[in-house]
């Protein structure tokens, strides 16, 4: 049986959508990871997307920008863990979530924020996209840790 995990961002555009797609990629089934915005953007934004796909992580139709009401509803699916990717997400008033996930906190820089020339932008990405795999990767393996026996 899979454990949920939702990835909260502030436009669900970049930083939760790569990891989204980075924890369903490498947890075998074990994870569904979903994601969400408090203010999600129109599209997913195509560096991400390109980062993403350079490297080997699948791209499925439904990864989308999202609002987080979709999974604080009464038919939303029950969530294991909340994870804030930014500080503005995590300064919110948080929304009652089914269940009782367990609420972190992962800070991550915005890669959308970055100044620079669009030839450096994607190694901003990767650069997020690396701290993203670094911190699940953490999280994933103290997954034992975490089980009631």
């Amino acid at each position: 049986m899979s454990r949920s995990i939702l990835l909260l961002g502030t436009r669900n555009k970049s930083r939760s959508i790569m990891a989204e797609a980075y924890i369903n990629h490498v947890s075998d089934g074990r994870w569904r990871a979903h994601s969400a915005g408090s203010a999600p953007a129109d599209r997913v934004h195509p560096m991400a997307l390109k980062v993403l796909t350079e490297a080997g992580i699948e791209l499925p139709a439904s990864l989308q920008p999202k609002g987080r009401e979709v999974f604080a509803g009464p038919s939303a699916p029950p969530m294991d863990f909340i994870v804030s990717l930014c500080e503005e997400v995590a300064d919110e008033q948080l929304l009652e979530w089914p269940g009782s996930p367990r609420l972190l906190h992962w800070p991550m820089p915005d890669p959308t924020a970055a100044v620079l020339p669009a030839s450096d932008r994607d190694e901003v990405f990767r650069a997020v996209l690396d701290l993203i795999q670094e911190r699940a990767d953490l999280f994933l393996a103290g997954e034992a840790e975490r089980r009631v026996i």
